[in-house]
């Protein structure tokens, strides 16, 4: 079964993978304030109109540093995110150091990260969200 596509722009596309029931974000390329805000945003619609509480959010192929963003996804974002009904919370890391360095401050960022686990590859990432 294939994923249905809900969403794509040059910097990411949003699944919805209906077996596994969860969203699948495959960000790409540079990012910025902008293009982290605006996704998010698009993250959060289509998970309450999915009604689905898991979220794969790969950043193998981000480039570079968006920290810029960082403080905004850990203070406002993610918040938003749990009180909209979201439970599980893979983050692939990129091999990027600088958008990994972006993606640790958004972490730290973040009051509660209970509902979040970060990886190294997204067969584990899947392994974990369909474990719990």
């Amino acid at each position: 079964m294939r994923n249905e596509l809900l969403f794509r722009e040059s910097y990411i596309a949003i699944e919805y993978n209906e077996a596994d029931d969860w969203i699948y974000v495959n960000w790409r390329g540079f990012v910025n304030y902008e293009t982290v805000t605006a996704g998010c945003e698009k993250i959060l619609f289509f998970m309450q109109e999915k009604g689905c509480n898991k979220i794969l959010n790969d950043n193998t192929n981000v480039e570079g540093i968006w920290s810029g963003a960082s403080k905004w996804v850990g203070q406002e974002w993610f918040p938003r995110m749990v009180a909209a009904g979201m439970l599980n919370f893979a983050w692939v890391y990129s091999s990027s150091a600088f958008s990994r360095l972006s993606a640790d401050k958004a972490l730290k960022n973040t009051d509660d990260l209970n509902p979040i686990r970060t990886f190294d590859n997204i067969d584990s990432a899947q392994d974990w969200l369909r474990s719990v």
